[in-house]
């Protein structure tokens, strides 16, 4: 972990002079918004919260803050789920929101540059003006920033079409921890070496800070349909997966259990749209050309144990269908603070690990109230468990071991943070991380860049 070396209240003065005295911030009530996470799971302290708005002043900044061996939080939209952008102790903030700068759309190479501070919804609004789409979708949209969202690698709803977000970015620029700056924006075709971007994309805030982003866009589909409908089990759920999987315009495909759907429908008053009470609930849609309802229809009814759909074409329709889907956090949420984890599960073993969970959970804590929904052609389950003081980390632990042992990951796209940074070891081998590490000492020799984050705060080279 990196130590302060020169008193942060010195610096001021130099950081006022590079970023404005509006955009250095150490009074606790303006730094406050900054130093938790919008689950309020995570909270820390930041010595100071610094707003560049511009590539060269974030330069500037990690100069002067990494001269005086200052660890530094990248922040974005502060939307993540595993306490990664938050400060735990003393750092200085650089929040990006400020660098919110939309190239025009490249409508040749379908391409468009975006600041790290633009939200998602924004660049999709942009991206859909010139006729074109971005791939990835979340919930959070009007909040999660493109920066945070590289350096994250999101996921979302439409990586079964799309993929991640390293799919999507084609160049970027970064800060290093130095101050210095390496731009890869050409968007090309390219085979000159390491791929820089790529390795920042997912790092986290650890090995760089991403300013700007070039991003692949997609032609916008035709028609549209969503369709909705119970499953008897994940048995049956994962068997029409498969069966959708033969739809070339399959772009997204959720699940929630019934719990989820109690919590979401108690909470928004939306009614019921499936008839009778089923297990698990599977949400799905199509974008493309052709008969899509029929494609959907015949591969429902090919499987057994699936209800009849309820079936969206106009877009007011389709939004009420998704709401389900996308108003379940803050429903979640609206009962108590969460014990949020993101796994994925082989598809083979989804439903076997839902029970265990279960009845390991029940042993561990009667009280604790699961609730199970995600990406579901991924087999990616988003945990959630209210019930729980938020400081008790019994059921997490239970919840990552239990992954591992049905063969998957403890991370699926949330990340590691700080959240789960003490059970990596259960899916990356000491080899494996001895690697992240080395790029991690050979890019942030002292350790400055988001401390705590995937490695833990212990030291990992000699001071």
């Amino acid at each position: 972990m990196a130590t302060v070396r020169s008193s942060l209240k010195q610096l001021l003065p130099d950081l006022v002079e590079v970023v404005g005295p509006d955009h250095v911030l150490s009074d606790p009530d303006l730094k406050a918004p900054y130093e938790s996470d919008w689950t309020g799971r995570w909270h820390g302290n930041a010595n100071v919260v610094i707003r560049p708005g511009t590539t060269s002043q974030v330069s500037a900044v990690m100069g002067i803050l990494s001269n005086a061996r200052v660890a530094v939080v990248p922040q974005g939209g502060n939307t993540g789920l595993v306490g990664g952008g938050v400060p735990r102790g003393g750092e200085a903030v650089i929040s990006l929101r400020r660098l919110d700068h939309l190239g025009p759309v490249d409508k040749a190479s379908a391409q468009v540059n975006a600041g790290a501070g633009v939200t998602l919804a924004r660049l999709q609004a942009h991206a859909r003006a010139a006729g074109l789409l971005f791939g990835v979708d979340l919930a959070a949209r009007d909040s999660a920033t493109i920066g945070g969202m590289v350096a994250t690698n999101a996921g979302g709803i439409h990586v079964l079409r799309y993929g991640m977000m390293r799919a999507q970015v084609v160049g970027a620029e970064l800060v290093m921890a130095d101050g210095s700056v390496v731009r890869r924006m050409s968007g090309l075709k390219e085979n000159t070496g390491y791929d820089l971007v790529g390795l920042a994309t997912g790092s986290e805030g650890t090995l760089a800070i991403v300013t700007e982003a070039r991003l692949r866009l997609v032609a916008e589909p035709g028609e549209r349909v969503v369709a909705m409908c119970g499953v008897a089990d994940l048995e049956a759920a994962i068997a029409l997966t498969a069966a959708l999987r033969n739809i070339a315009s399959l772009e997204a495909l959720e699940v929630l259990d019934s719990q989820a759907m109690a919590i979401v429908r108690g909470h928004t008053g939306l009614p019921s749209v499936v008839a009778g009470d089923w297990e698990w609930y599977v949400l799905m849609e199509c974008a493309g050309d052709g008969d899509l309802v029929a494609a959907l229809h015949g591969a429902i009814t090919s499987v057994e144990g699936v209800s009849e759909p309820a079936v969206a074409l106009e877009p007011a329709r389709r939004a009420d269908l998704w709401s389900y889907r996308e108003r379940l956090t803050e429903s979640i949420s609206a009962l108590g603070i969460p014990h949020k984890l993101d796994v994925a599960i082989p598809l083979k073993e989804l439903g076997l690990f839902a029970k265990d969970l279960r009845e390991h959970l029940h042993a561990l804590s009667p009280q604790a109230r699961p609730v199970l929904f995600g990406h579901l052609a991924e087999g990616n389950l988003h945990v959630n468990i209210l019930g729980l003081s938020p400081s008790d980390s019994s059921a997490d632990e239970m919840v990552l071991h239990l992954a591992a042992d049905h063969g998957g990951t403890i991370s699926s796209e949330h990340g590691v943070g700080i959240a789960k940074q003490p059970w990596l070891a259960l899916t990356r081998s000491q080899e494996d991380r001895s690697v992240m590490r080395a790029i991690k000492q050979a890019l942030d020799p002292d350790g400055l860049l988001n401390p705590g984050v995937l490695f833990g705060l212990e030291p990992y080279h000699k001071t």
